[in-house]
């Protein structure tokens, strides 16, 4: 029987648009960032900010040297920001009516600082809420400095929770994390950037 939820950020509570991301980064003189933003795992410094390896502050010393010229921590935030197409209000409707249900919900996301001033700010949403509102904990990779699709950040939320796997369902877009959280027992739904999943998720908690 499912009683925990755990949802991916981007892709599956907000919609994602990495090109949005690539011309804001271009836009800031990085000619690359088509070959260095990745939909789903981010690598180099990019990786190394959501990974915990690296403060925002350090990225934005490190994106300055790549591209030549200072960068201010607020065009490093609004590139960043760039990744977020939307927020369904489907979505957070679905989320309250899950909690409403009796379903514990966990949020688990590859994410960093820049993208978090907004998501955790009463800006999120549009109703005056952060993310914090609608989860009963939230994960995040640059704070636990592991990342999906490494099975030790599943490990760690199953532990910190106190989940047995098979009572947990996770969602996700990336097909790679989906598959490392099968392997150790965890349900698994993988809708596409954007679906609406708030119907089929009922599939996969009979």
């Amino acid at each position: 029987m499912i009683r925990n939820i755990i949802f991916d950020l981007g892709g599956v509570v907000i919609t994602l648009e990495q090109a949005q991301a690539v011309r804001r980064f271009e836009a800031l003189g990085l000619k690359d960032a088509g070959q260095r933003l990745d939909a789903y795992t981010q690598c180099g410094i990019f990786g190394d900010l959501e990974g915990g390896l690296i403060t925002s502050e350090d990225f934005r010393c490190e994106l300055s040297l790549l591209i030549g010229r200072e960068v201010t921590h607020e065009e490093c935030a609004y590139a960043w920001q760039g990744y977020a197409k939307e927020v369904p209000e489907r979505n957070l409707d679905a989320l309250l009516k899950l909690r409403q249900e009796g379903y514990r919900l966990i949020l688990l996301s590859n994410t960093n600082p820049y993208m978090m001033e907004w998501v955790g700010s009463e800006r999120f949403d549009g109703r005056g809420h952060s993310v914090e509102h609608y989860f009963d904990s939230i994960y995040l990779s640059y704070k636990m400095r592991l990342m999906k699709p490494s099975p030790e950040i599943f490990h760690r939320v199953l532990v910190t929770e106190r989940c047995v796997p098979s009572e947990c369902l996770f969602i996700d877009d990336g097909p790679r994390n989906v598959a490392a959280a099968s392997q150790i027992g965890i349900r698994t739904f993988c809708p596409e950037n954007g679906a609406d999943w708030t119907q089929d998720i009922y599939q996969y908690l009979k």
